[in-house]
């Protein structure tokens, strides 16, 4: 086999790992309940999907043609402003009280102090 034809068949497998994840990601968008869980399916798999399209177009500039790298500031574009937007989106959604807000933090007065609680005081973790 020639290089021209694994270069083929890899992006034709990216090209349907992309397609299987931005069908995933459409089904989600659209079956989901709630926009809260709504906001994965585009943020996840959406992203991926996308991200496996620009690859095999990357594979394919540099397999038949001089090569581009203007894929890698899209993808880089993509996966830094995908999961920002979806939490601003998740904000407005909370803060307008559309959904249940989280439930509060349990009350630790040792969380993330070097403070031991007296249960735990005789625990000698130097032996393990």
């Amino acid at each position: 086999m020639t290089g021209s034809v694994l270069a083929s068949i890899f992006i034709a497998i990216l090209l349907v790992v992309g397609a299987i994840f931005t069908l995933v990601a459409g089904i989600g968008l659209l079956k989901l309940a709630d926009p809260m869980s709504r906001l994965h399916a585009p943020t996840k798999a959406g992203t991926l999907g996308i991200g496996a399209f620009l690859l095999a177009s990357m594979v394919h500039s540099f397999a038949f043609s001089d090569g581009s790298f203007h894929e890698l500031l899209i993808m880089a574009f993509l996966f830094v402003t995908a999961p920002v937007s979806a939490n601003f989106i998740a904000k407005v959604h909370i803060h307008t009280r559309a959904s249940a807000t989280p439930p509060p933090p349990l009350v630790d007065d040792t969380w993330s102090t070097l403070e031991v609680p007296p249960e735990d005081q005789d625990i000698d973790v130097t032996q393990s």
